[in-house]
């Protein structure tokens, strides 16, 4: 590559990928409490309570029915004066119900309620109104629904996080030309007014850092070979030869570790050179 030739160095698919990855993560999390705290848990309260109606129901039948004057008519009389047992918040509940909810008129029906198996009344009723058949094992209070909503702000808001990140680092790059760096926000540094480059993360976790001092001010430049270049070595390994060109060009203070004499000296780094 000619000297003075820019080296840039993008955004890496093993960045974009991982940043995707936790936006979608925190994203379904969000759908999944949004759910759960809008009518996911008042859903599963209201097939809680009449399922325990139908158990009740046929429980009384029962016990009328073992009088031996039970008749249709006395059955339907005493079951449409009955309303479901739901608890006193109705916030807790679907909006769309209407308080006090009468029995379901097929509990009022003696001759299917005759052959004792309230279940198949059951799943014919959720059959019926698309409800699920399986009731919870317990119903959902006000602050279990409450939660589902604090929940959700946070996953919602983790989601915007990543989704910031993620645009924000597509359209930066890191650029070293034959006069200067220019970091991932823009920021146009010569050379001459770098005065130290700290490589001690640099063999295993692909981070440096540039303290600069001058004409553009004073500050640091924080070099991430992971997310801008990458060090694959099918691709040239950018990130290295961005480094490689930047100290070609230093002469201030250079801090790293002193390498130690093994036969083998791998590199550590997270997304690996082949």
């Amino acid at each position: 590559m000619p000297e003075n030739e820019p080296i840039i160095c993008k955004p890496t698919p093993w960045f974009l990928f991982r940043a995707f990855l936790m936006l979608a993560m925190f994203s379904v999390f969000a759908v999944l409490f949004y759910k759960d705290g809008s009518t996911g848990y008042r859903k599963k309260n209201e097939t809680f309570y009449l399922h325990k109606t139908f158990q009740q129901a046929q429980r009384e039948f029962s016990e009328m029915q073992g009088g031996g004057n039970l008749t249709p008519e006395s059955w339907r009389s005493y079951a449409e004066k009955q309303v479901v047992a739901f608890p006193d918040d109705p916030g807790v509940l679907p909006a769309d119900i209407q308080l006090p909810m009468p029995w379901p008129d097929v509990l009022a029906d003696h001759e299917k309620m005759k052959p004792l198996k309230w279940n198949l009344l059951w799943r014919e009723y959720t059959k019926q109104r698309g409800m699920n058949a399986s009731p919870p094992e317990h119903a959902f209070d006000a602050k279990k629904i409450r939660e589902q909503w604090i929940v959700f702000w946070i996953c919602a808001a983790l989601a915007l996080i990543a989704l910031f990140f993620l645009v924000r680092t597509l359209g930066r790059k890191l650029v070293a030309d034959g006069d200067a760096l220019t970091s991932q926000s823009g920021k146009r540094v010569p050379y001459a007014e770098m005065k130290r480059l700290d490589l001690r993360k640099w063999e295993t976790k692909g981070l440096a850092f540039i303290e600069y001092e001058g004409s553009s001010g004073n500050g640091r430049i924080r070099i991430d070979g992971l997310t801008y270049g990458g060090f694959k070595q099918e691709n040239g390994q950018p990130a290295e030869a961005l480094m490689k060109r930047v100290k070609s060009k230093f002469s201030g203070e250079i801090l790293e570790y002193a390498p130690v004499a093994t036969e083998e000296s791998p590199q550590h780094r997270d997304e690996g050179a082949s």
